[in-house]
Formats: C-alpha cells, structure tokens, sequence
C-alpha cells in the first residue's frame, strides 16, 4: 500500500520520483518565487530541528554505550535506532513539502519476531536505515548552524542573490537527504520483489491444489463411484440374471478404463513421467505430439538443470501449445530450448493471427507470474497478423 505521504502534490508542478529522479524545479531568479521561500522556509527551520535531532542521538548512542555493561545498553540503542527512524520519516516529508525531494519510505522493521526478543534486538541493532539516521542527524547541526547564519543575514542585507543562495544550499540539502535518507534502492526493491513473488508463489500452489482436487473429485472419484455402484449390481444380479450382470461388468470394465486414464492425465499435469524419465527434450516432444498444430521441437542442453526448473520450462511450454491450439490458428510451431551462461532460454513460435498478450486471458499473465517468482523473464511479441513468438528465461541451476 502506498504510503500517504508519498502522494505527489497536485499544485507543485514537481513530479514524484526516486532514484535518479530529480526534482524538476524552476531555475534560480531575482524575483522571490514560492520555490523559494519554500527553501528558505526549509533552510531556517533546520536549525532548531537540527538541535532536536542531534540531542537525541547523542544522547541515545552516549547511554547506550555507557550502559553496555548492564542489559539494558544494547536494548536502549535499538529502540534509539527505531527512534530515529522515525526522526527520518518526519525529515523526508517536510523535505517532500519544502524542497519537493520525494523519497520511497524504507520497509518497516518487523514489530514481532519469530526468533523473541534476541531476533528483536539483532534486528535492531543491524538496521542500516537506523543507522544512517542517526549519522544524517549528527552531521546535520553543523550544516544547519552555516545555513542559519548565512541565510538570516542574506534576508537582510543579499536579498537581491538570494534566491541564488537559497537554491544553492537547499541543493546541498537535497544530496544529504538523498543520500543519507533514502532507502537502500537494490536492497528495497529486492525484498519488495521477493515478498511479491513469495505471494505468487503460495497463491500458484494453492491454485494447483484446488485444480488437483476439482479434476480428482468431478473426475476420477465419480467414475470409481459408478464403478463401485455398477459392480454391486452385477453382483446381486449374478445368480438371478448372469446374463444382465455380464453386461454390467463389461460396462464397469469400461469406467476402469476411462478412470485409470484420467488419473494419468492428471499424474501428467502435476509431474509427467516422462520427465522425470527421460529429460526435458523427450517430455517436450511429447507434448508437442498432442498439439492440434505440428511442431518442431529443438532442445540443446548440455545436461538436465534443477528438477524444478525442469518442471517450470515443462508447464510453461505445455501451456504455451495449448494457446497455440485455441487461439492461435496457426499451420506450424516450433519450440527450441537452449542454455545461454547461467539462463535457461525458452522461445516457441507460431504463423497464427497474433493479437496475444498479457492481459487478454490466455493464460499468459500466469505463466509471467510464475516465471517472475523465480527471477525468470517472460516476452511475449504478437503483432497482429503476423505470429506470436514467446521469449522465457529462467535461471540455470545445476541438478543436485
């Protein structure tokens, strides 16, 4: 959810952005414009709050440092150190307000631990966002202490530069913030990802729970339920009318039948023997046997990968020729699986109508969501008339 602190500011003129994203602000001039004294708003409001921070981390790290010695040292410098986070979210959004510096806000430290109270205050301790606040309020006073005294003067005495001075020192401003108060950028985008893709991961799975339940229930149990049934009947029947109960157990021989293929069908949707067996090239081949649209498979691979890479490239290949034979109205496919360095690259092909994309219930967005959650990439290139190439990557680990 985005913070609310974060929502751009509709009269500003200034967009959102992170990173690299800069501010994009109007130039310096003599007239004293609402940029401006927003900086110098910004510059003499540091100073009394620059004092507050800085008396609260000295104090923090002193007291914690001397009380080392006791169990209560350690503890005081990691509540001090959520403290200052919360010093920090106060600076980015009156730096958002003032200065137009908008900055995504790092990701929380878990309130409760699996690991109790030592988990806590490792955690704590570890806290580079902490830290960097702490640090971020120390070198502030200093800083705030030369742009009060240069500013209240300027005022004064230099306000026909000061718009120049005041954008000078606020861009010294905005670097420190940047750099001491912004999240670590690959860091915090990693575990977004990773809990983004953990949530793929565990809805995935139970989506495949489900659908294993539904085909066993609406599927292979009811035949086995008319078989149990039928047998029954031939069997009160067997000394009355032999005849009648042959009949039925023709019959019960028949939903045998149709039962054990169904189970197959499903045992090859969750993990076909053939892959396991023989090894992607084969259960490919296999697969493309059943398309309604002949297809050339290619396989080039120096030796099996992991099992579970294995099973992705399988299904994801599996459900790509099942679009082809829905959608595609295609005359030929064609599959090749190749390793390229540390990637597993798949890339299947087709002459239909094209128009396929993510988001026109094909399937495909699945297929992305699951090739995302385990950092691989999914391309889809469909234009209109002229075929659909398909483009997947997936990280090569080696077999156990």
């Amino acid at each position: 959810m985005t913070d609310p602190l974060l929502a751009p500011d509709a009269t500003d003129g200034i967009p959102d952005g992170t990173g690299d994203d800069r501010p994009v602000l109007p130039p310096a001039r003599l007239a004293l414009d609402r940029h401006t004294w927003k900086e110098i708003a910004y510059l003499l409001s540091s100073f009394p709050l620059a004092i507050l921070g800085f008396v609260y981390a000295v104090t923090m790290l002193a007291l914690g440092a001397g009380l080392t010695v006791t169990v209560i040292g350690l503890p005081l410098i990691a509540g001090g150190l959520r403290g200052a986070r919360l010093l920090a979210r106060a600076e980015r959004a009156r730096a958002r307000a003032l200065l137009g510096v908008r900055i995504d806000e790092p990701s929380p430290l878990p309130v409760r631990n699996a690991g109790g109270f030592f988990s806590w205050l490792w955690n704590g301790l570890k806290d580079p966002v902490g830290w960097r606040a702490v640090l971020y309020e120390v070198i502030r006073l200093p800083w705030s202490v030369l742009t009060f005294a240069l500013m209240l003067p300027s005022l004064l005495v230099l306000w026909p530069v000061l718009p120049f001075i005041a954008r000078g020192l606020a861009n010294a401003d905005r670097a420190m913030i940047r750099a001491l108060l912004s999240p670590s950028d690959e860091l915090e985008a990693r575990i977004a990802e990773l809990e983004s893709d953990r949530g793929v991961v565990v809805d995935t799975a139970a989506a495949d729970l489900r659908r294993i339940e539904r085909d066993l229930h609406d599927g292979a149990q009811a035949r086995l339920v008319n078989l149990a049934m039928g047998l029954g009947l031939a069997k009160e029947k067997l000394l009355e009318d032999p005849d009648a109960a042959a009949a039925m157990v023709d019959e019960a021989h028949g939903e045998v039948k149709l039962a054990l293929q169904e189970l197959r069908d499903l045992a090859r949707g969750i993990h076909p023997a053939v892959l396991t067996d023989r090894g992607l090239d084969a259960a490919l081949s296999s697969v493309a046997a059943r398309c309604t649209v002949p297809v050339k498979v290619t396989a080039e691979l120096p030796a099996r990968p992991a099992e579970a890479i294995e099973g992705i490239a399988y299904f994801t290949v599996s459900e790509l020729l099942q679009n082809i034979s829905k959608h595609s109205r295609a005359t030929e496919a064609s599959v090749d699986v190749w390793r390229s360095g540390d990637r597993l690259m798949l890339q299947v092909q087709d002459d239909g109508v094209g128009g396929a994309s993510l988001d026109k219930g094909t399937g495909m967005s699945g297929l992305a969501e699951r090739l995302g959650a385990v950092d691989g990439l999914f391309v889809v290139d469909s234009p209109q008339g002229a075929g659909t190439t398909v483009t997947a990557e997936l990280p090569w680990r080696d077999r156990g």
